[in-house]
């Protein structure tokens, strides 16, 4: 009996991890917009943040690295990052300025990659300034929601997560700069592909199946 390759591995704990995260997404929508119940929704804020950071460790001190990490990891990221501005927007918890802001940074983020495509590429390298701008954003929301409460140590965390967030606002909108001088270098160094052979240039560090 041959042994399974790790790569081709579906059930590992990184990749459970990955699920629940995504499972969880429609639970904070629920518990932010229809219950409301805040402290649920910064559990799930908090769990989220916390297993995003664990699975890339978990996979190589386990060897659970896996194709499907390097697909599941990524698009829950994308997708924690569209829901939780929206739904704090709806709820009344940040302005639309701010939510708007971010979506059109990935918006012109998604436009540019037919251009990298067209070289065979699928991915460039994730800047340290962009993964420091995605965890002041992921931990600002919980941080902002602590500020809700009806309490004086509550208006320091208030004002504590939005200073998370205009930071990580700001570097999230750098490393869009930076993204583009980087796919603009690399367009230029390479002819388009007749036939597409989609090839990531880097992973993220820390991430599961992509190390």
């Amino acid at each position: 009996m041959e042994p399974v390759l790790t790569h081709t591995r579906v059930l590992t704990v990184p990749n459970v991890l990955s699920a629940i995260r995504l499972a969880l997404i429609p639970v904070f929508v629920y518990v932010m917009l229809i219950a409301h119940i805040h402290g649920w929704a910064v559990a799930i804020l908090v769990f989220s943040g916390a297993s995003d950071w664990a699975d890339g460790k978990i996979a190589r001190l386990l060897n659970q690295s896996s194709r499907l990490g390097v697909l599941l990891d990524p698009a829950v990221d994308r997708l924690y990052m569209v829901t939780v501005p929206i739904v704090l927007a709806l709820s009344g918890t940040v302005p639309w300025w701010f939510v708007l802001t971010l979506l059109a940074r990935d918006a012109a983020l998604a436009a540019t990659l037919p251009l990298l495509w067209s070289r065979g590429l699928s991915a460039l390298p994730v800047t340290y300034i962009g993964k420091a701008a995605t965890f002041a954003l992921m931990a600002g929301f919980p941080i902002l929601l602590l500020g809700q409460w009806d309490a004086l140590w509550s208006r320091v965390l208030g004002a504590c997560g939005w200073a998370f967030l205009i930071w990580g606002m700001y570097a999230y909108l750098w490393a869009f700069v930076l993204y583009v001088v980087q796919m603009t270098m690399v367009v230029r160094g390479m002819p388009k592909l007749k036939h597409r052979a989609y090839q990531p240039v880097a992973r993220k560090a820390g991430g599961h199946g992509r190390g």
